[in-house]
This record gives structure tokens, sequence and C-alpha cells, in this order.
């Protein structure tokens, strides 16, 4: 199907499925049934961040791919033997339980069968993003946890090997656009990467084990040297080169200049819709007089973040994040 085609289609069905669910959204959820929600997540999520800086990016790649399965839904945290969702291949590398379980047994005691996983792993995203001088903001509360996990259902995820043509159709299909593809890639501005994902752009990229031609000259010995051939593909690398611990716009500099880590993250310097979206971020002026980063990152955010979500009488509140009630 024609990708535009995909893309409209996409957007109709997402509006008419949050039309009807998405309307029990709102700011302040729990203001009324327990006031202290957002700041007991806030609290776990400055402690884990304090304890391990890295733990910043790791809770908010938790929400990402929670979101692309089935919703924003807390089904990533469900551990029900080997068919679990979070064993698929697409959530390789994802972490951060712990913390959505710390804050939770905080809220038992606090707000027993009130507040949701799926809203913790949401408003634990946001604390993240702060904690990494990134901006603060408001998410709407009021997500209810599902009731499926299965690995079969995380077969779909966006992957570093995508074409650009692949990765805005698995956004449409969400009913995300080619904005939030960037501004979501975006958030690649903190954390780190494993060698396995950089083997085959470093060394089998092209025939005779070339490297991918679209990394800039310069940085390529370098990414060499982080990653090297039959090296440890277990090892960690930055993917915001020059500032992988700070929320900010590096990455897409990075991204606009070759020196972008990962190969999904390069293509959107290839499509001239997603280069267009780089490009409105890089002038002299902003964000004075052009768009913010910072407040378009957020938008998506939220968008990203009402995806598929439960609410009523939909779904269920756990008790423990990790097991169904």
């Amino acid at each position: 199907m024609d990708l535009e085609l995909l893309r409209v289609l996409a957007l109709l069905a997402y509006c008419c499925l949050m039309g009807t669910g998405n309307a029990q959204l709102r700011f302040g959820f729990y203001g009324q049934t327990c006031p202290s929600a957002e700041p007991i997540v806030r609290s776990v999520v400055r402690n884990a961040v304090i304890s391990n800086p890295t733990m910043a990016a790791v809770l908010l790649r938790l929400h990402f791919h929670d979101c692309f399965v089935k919703g924003c839904d807390g089904s990533i945290l469900i551990e029900n033997g080997r068919s679990a969702e979070r064993n698929a291949f697409g959530h390789q590398g994802v972490g951060g339980f712990e913390v959505i379980e710390e804050a939770k047994k905080h809220l038992e005691v606090t707000c027993p069968g009130v507040v949701s996983c799926a809203d913790i792993v949401a408003l634990a995203a946001r604390d993240a993003v702060a904690m990494a001088n990134g901006p603060d903001y408001e998410v709407p509360t009021g997500r209810r946890d599902g009731r499926v996990s299965n690995v079969s259902l995380a077969e779909d995820m966006p992957d570093v090997g995508d074409s650009i043509q692949q990765l805005k159709s698995k956004f449409f299909q969400k009913g995300l656009t080619e904005k939030d593809l960037v501004l979501l890639s975006a958030a690649h501005t903190i954390g780190t990467t494993a060698c396995f994902f950089m083997t085959d752009r470093l060394y089998n990229f092209m025939p005779g084990g070339r490297s991918d031609p679209s990394i800039n000259p310069d940085f390529l010995p370098e990414l060499k040297s982080m990653c090297p051939q039959n090296g440890d593909v277990n090892v960690r690398i930055p993917i915001d080169h020059g500032s992988e611990q700070t929320f900010d716009d590096q990455i897409l500099r990075n991204i606009r200049s070759g020196s972008a880590v990962l190969e999904s993250d390069a293509k959107l310097n290839d499509d001239p819709v997603t280069r267009s979206v780089i490009e409105s971020y890089m002038g002299l002026f902003n964000p004075i007089f052009g768009p913010s980063f910072e407040a378009d990152f957020v938008e998506s955010m939220v968008k990203m973040g009402q995806i598929g979500v439960k609410t009523g009488s939909n779904g269920e509140i756990r008790r423990v994040c990790r097991s169904f009630n």
C-alpha cells in the first residue's frame, strides 16, 4: 500500500479509536483518589537515576516499548514465563522494571488498588527526561493495565535495521507522523546501545565487509574502536555522540552531520520529509523564531502515551506490576 495512503488511513483510524477511550485520560486524574501519586513516582525515579544515571534513558525506552505493543497498558511488565512479551527479540535490552515495581510498592501502601502500572511507566518516563535536564511536562493519566502479554505481539517493533519506509509505516500504524518519528527517535539523545546492534553497520553493510557509507569518515574510526570487529558485542556505547547523558538536540545535529550511531537514526537524514523536520530545529534563532525541539518532543511523547490506552472499565489496576490480578 502507498505510504501516504497508509498514513491517512492510520490517522483516521487512530482518531476514531482515540475519540472514545482517550477522552477519559486527563491531567491530574489522581488528584482526588491519590494526590501523592505523582510525587511518589518522581521520588522513586529520582533516587534510581541518582544511583544509576543510565536509568533515565532506560525508563524512557521502557515507555516507548510498552506503547508500541498493544498500546500503553503495562503489558511489557508482565512475567508469565517464556511467552511473556518482555522476552521478545525487539525488546532486547529493555529494563527499568525494578523501578516501576518499587514505585508500585510505595503506591500500594499509600493508595492501594488505585494507580495503574501503565500510568507509572508514563510518569516515570516523564520524570526520567526531567532528571536528564530535559523538559518537565504534564502527563494525562487514567490508563488501566492490560490483561494480555504475549511475545508474539511484539514481532513488529521498529528495528535499527528497518528502512525509512518501514519505520514510517510502523509509526503511521500507531497514528504517529514523520515528525513524531523524528522527535521520538531523538529520545536517543540519552542512553547507550550494544555493539551487537552495530556489527552489520560497521563490518557487513556492503559486499566485502564495508561499512555504511552514510557514516561520516571522521567518525567511523571512533565507532570501530568502540565496537571492534569480533569484539564483545555486549559492550555498550553512547547513542548520542558527545552528549549521551544530557537531553538536548545534539542527536539531531549528529544525524545531520553523518555522526548518528544507530542506522535507523541515520536514515532519518535520507528521507526528504524527516530531513526537513530535523532541519527545522537547526535555525540560528530557534526556538525564539522557530519551532521548539523541547516543546515538540513533549507533544510527541504525550501523543505516543495515548496509543491504545485502556480506560474506564477496560483492563485492571494490578496490585503487582509483573503479574495479572
